[in-house]
């Protein structure tokens, strides 16, 4: 672990996000496109921070599958001159633009993308899960199958009973059936027998131990925490993080050994930069695109020995009202999936657990969340 350093002191530059936004989401919605859910998200995360679109002076943004999006919705809004972050959605993008502002380079960020108008044969898998190379083409090693190669490592070597994991994503989907803004809201409860019950994908992958595909938007607003205190919201401080990749996906094998530990070091870095204890934290916005995945996290960010995540996990103790809440809106599995910008909605989740306005599973009194997406984390706290 890495020798620890005292947190910073708390200053007028301190990045606080003050706006998160979703756009309603849906398997798909009618007459939108992804230009205009993005759009939407950019529009809702200002009104909720009460800020004018003429104070944004930095932009992250990737409205479908647009890399030039930034500086084309930059130049659509009329902003004359913004700071251009590049990290993608989610934990990366927040803790780009709250170093970029409290380095100076800029006052106030929106992040933002959306999806909507691409999935229009249900027949088959989302876009993302099939990029074009050649191992993909020719060998099929889609997203799912990718992902339950170190899952399926992982439960062989330590002789894991398919039930612990089933649970993982059974509580998640009754999160979402609980939650009125997600996709699936209502169609639960699950059981794990459920999860078992249902088709294999890849093994030990069935269908609902994976995420879904839907459309909509998300975005956030960063500032400074001196420009928070003249607005009427909860600003929720950005507390530390870090983030790390093990190497490109679909060309090399993502073993156990490879992936395992993906995000241990940006969460001990994260920790450390906050000076917070494991303990400390109320609620875990994790990226739930495969059941297994949880258990790897906790492992990983050092909640408990490498082997022991699907003990760790059973029982109540990642649901509501347990003493680790994960997934709270229903996550990709049961709230929404839709493409990149559901890791900003992860963030959005978090932000509204630590101001006590979710939607519903509101974890009581939370102070301190943890957002992370694969090798990605960024703790957030409330005042």
């Amino acid at each position: 672990m890495p020798t620890a350093v005292a947190p910073r002191t708390p200053s007028p530059r301190d990045a606080v996000i003050v706006g998160a936004f979703n756009t309603r989401q849906a398997r798909r919605l009618e007459g939108e496109t992804s230009d205009s859910v993005t759009l939407a998200a950019i529009k809702g995360a200002l009104a909720d921070a009460g800020v004018a679109l003429s104070e944004v002076d930095g932009l992250n943004i990737l409205p479908g599958l647009d890399p030039n999006g930034t500086r084309t919705y930059g130049y659509l809004l009329d902003i004359p001159y913004f700071w251009v972050g590049r990290a993608a959605p989610g934990p990366p993008g927040v803790l780009e633009a709250a170093t970029a502002i409290e380095a100076g380079v800029c006052d106030t960020v929106v992040l933002a993308a959306g999806e909507a108008g691409l999935h229009t044969d249900r027949s088959t898998v989302a876009p993302w899960t099939r990029p074009s190379n050649e191992f993909i083409e020719c060998w099929g090693l889609m997203t799912p199958a990718e992902f339950a190669l170190a899952a399926q490592e992982y439960m062989a070597r330590f002789s894991v009973d398919p039930r612990k994991i089933a649970h993982i994503a059974a509580v998640i989907r009754n999160n979402g059936s609980r939650n009125p803004e997600a996709v699936y809201h209502g169609k639960g409860p699950f059981t794990a027998d459920d999860v078992l019950a249902s088709r294999m994908i890849a093994e030990p992958y069935h269908l609902l131990d994976c995420a879904t595909t839907a459309e909509g938007g998300s975005a956030l607003v960063l500032t400074t925490a001196e420009r928070a205190r003249d607005l009427d919201v909860p600003a929720i401080r950005v507390l530390g993080g870090g983030s790390e990749s093990w190497g490109p996906s679909y060309t090399h094998p993502p073993t156990y050994d490879r992936t395992g530990m993906l995000g241990r070091a940006a969460a001990d870095r994260a920790f450390a930069r906050a000076g917070l204890d494991r303990s400390d934290v109320d609620v875990f916005e994790l990226y739930d695109n495969f059941s297994w995945e949880i258990v790897r996290y906790f492992e990983a960010f050092r909640y408990c020995e490498v082997g022991e995540g699907p003990d760790f996990v059973a029982g109540g103790a990642i649901e509501v009202g347990g003493r680790y809440p994960i997934v709270t809106d229903g996550g990709t599995m049961s709230h929404s999936h839709t493409g990149e910008s559901q890791r900003h909605q992860r963030v959005v989740q978090a932000v509204r657990q630590l101001r006590g306005t979710s939607a519903a599973n509101q974890v009581a009194d939370a102070r301190v969340a943890l957002v992370a997406v694969l090798g990605d984390v960024v703790l957030l706290g409330r005042d």
